[in-house]
């Protein structure tokens, strides 16, 4: 520790005694009660700087991320809380959140997702049926002009654009069969070029 480190601290000790004594002075006649509350917010801090410190440890616990092993053409993705896989893929450079759905032929795109990538919901031409859990949707073809995952690109990908409501897009098996392996391995899929 340098002088100026060392007289900053000495400032600081010396500032927090002045403080802390006039608290103990000024509240004598209560001291018991002082002292519990000056515990309980010592936790408090000690409890916010722990958790401060540890936040990218208790983040990925909590919510863990897609993570891309550029050098093997490997991606790791995390169940979700839900018991899905989600996989966030750039589609013409916007980034689509996917749920993974090995039980879609195709990849269906939501309209709100198809106009994020530069298509025109309402300019598409709804010539196409699909039968899902809840009856059977129109949806439009189109080609996807470049999907990015990390660096694994791939163009002019066949999908569909469903012609009602869904919440998330569908990654199926037209895009995940580009993939040599495709592994469940505890609560982790690992998608392998």
């Amino acid at each position: 520790m340098d002088g100026d480190s060392l007289a900053r601290l000495l400032y600081l000790v010396l500032l927090g005694s002045a403080i802390a004594g006039y608290f103990f002075v000024a509240n004598r006649h209560r001291l018991g009660q002082v002292a519990q509350q000056a515990a309980i917010w010592g936790l408090i801090f000690v409890g916010v700087i722990a958790g401060f410190g540890l936040w990218s440890d208790i983040r990925r616990d909590v919510a863990p991320r897609q993570e891309v092993f550029a050098d093997q053409a490997r991606v790791e993705v995390p169940r979700a809380p839900d018991g899905h896989y989600y996989l966030t893929v750039r589609i013409n450079g916007a980034p689509i959140r996917f749920v993974v759905d090995t039980g879609a032929t195709d990849v269906v795109l939501t309209r709100r997702d198809a106009q994020r990538v530069g298509l025109d919901p309402d300019a598409l031409d709804y010539i196409a049926e699909a039968r899902t859990a809840n009856g059977v949707v129109r949806t439009a073809p189109v080609r996807l002009e470049l999907v990015e995952l990390g660096p694994i690109e791939d163009r002019g990908v066949r999908a569909f654009v469903n012609s009602g409501e869904m919440r998330e897009s569908l990654l199926g098996m037209g895009y995940l069969n580009r993939f040599a392996r495709i592994e469940l391995v505890r609560d982790r899929m690992i998608l392998t070029r």
